[in-house]
């Protein structure tokens, strides 16, 4: 990011650390969900060319192959991305389309990509992405995400978006249960056709929205470290994760955010290890549901879960 900086004349601290403690949760932060988003509004100065842009999309696809990610379904937020240089939306999602190919071809890992929108942005905005989304399908991008703040914005403007965007064949994903009551789960399985809910650890709050979940076998996309961070868990140690899996429900353990939360996905899986308890073949099911929960074609998704069942062994 510095480099970035010097190259396109963004004013930052001089010193890396002072840098870090914009963009990244430093172990003094307080640990709210307030504190987390503030590391965007940074960030977004920083998408000031499309070589910027194209790099960083590269370097998050050689990290997860550096890191043994063998499929990688990679947010990015096409509105966040323009901001800084008011990027047309279609040229924003070219760049990361073609970055992300060619990073996946040399780094040899499988890369689908899903756009996010945000809550506190417009539904004007959010259609302009999830249409320009659609005629992308071809090329890679699989699914749509709302995300951003739960706690101070509905979702109700987005609903009609969001279930033409599931008919037109995307994939949808919704940030829900998380900074909201477990009720914000059921409003986005039944008004905005979520197939994963990202995060969604405050799903055990209710056991009709949990019943729902397991019915309609949706996917919950757990990032541990980030609950810790936002303060949605207070404990690292009392996260829900190992309630959510005893209870039946479907859920994976991912990352949220690697840069800002200083971590990688092994890390993860060794937190939830170490700190959670969850034994190793609890782990690998882990694994394994998030391959068959993937938005790849029936047929690639069968060819990846039949890869990791080898490489892990599992018959």
């Amino acid at each position: 990011m510095l480099d970035i900086a010097r190259k396109h004349g963004v004013t930052v601290p001089a010193s890396l650390l002072n840098l870090s403690g914009l963009v990244q949760v430093q172990d003094e932060d307080p640990l709210t969900f307030s504190n987390f988003l503030e590391k965007f509004k940074t960030l977004r100065l920083f998408y000031k060319s499309p070589d910027v842009i194209h790099r960083v999309t590269r370097e998050a696809v050689e990290d997860a192959a550096k890191d043994h990610v063998r499929y990688l379904e990679l947010r990015f937020t096409p509105v966040a991305l323009s901001r800084a240089e008011g990027f047309p939306l279609h040229d924003v999602m070219d760049w990361v389309i073609a970055s992300a190919g060619e990073a996946a071809r040399e780094h040899k890992i499988r890369v689908g990509l899903i756009a996010s929108v945000n809550r506190h942005e417009s539904p004007e905005l959010a259609e302009q992405v999830a249409w320009l989304a659609v005629e992308h399908k071809q090329r890679g991008l699989l699914g749509l995400d709302l995300a951003g703040n739960e706690a101070e914005f509905k979702t109700q403007p987005f609903h009609e978006i969001f279930k033409e965007a599931r008919q037109s064949g995307l994939h949808i994903t919704i940030h829900a249960g998380e900074w909201g009551p477990a009720e914000n789960v059921r409003d986005a399985i039944e008004n905005l056709g979520a197939e994963r809910i990202g995060h969604g650890v405050r799903v055990l709050e209710d056991e009709s929205v949990m019943a729902l979940a397991k019915e309609r076998g949706i996917a919950f996309e757990v990032c541990p470290t980030s609950n810790f961070q936002t303060g949605v868990v207070k404990e690292f140690e009392k996260h829900p994760l190992p309630r959510m899996i005893e209870a039946g429900l479907r859920a994976t353990i991912n990352t949220d955010d690697p840069s800002i939360s200083r971590i990688s996905l092994s890390h993860e899986f060794q937190q939830a290890r170490e700190k959670l308890n969850l034994p190793m073949d609890v782990l690998k099911t882990c694994v394994l549901t998030a391959a068959e929960e993937s938005f790849l074609p029936e047929a690639e998704k069968a060819e990846l879960v039949a890869m990791l069942k080898k490489e892990m062994n599992i018959r």
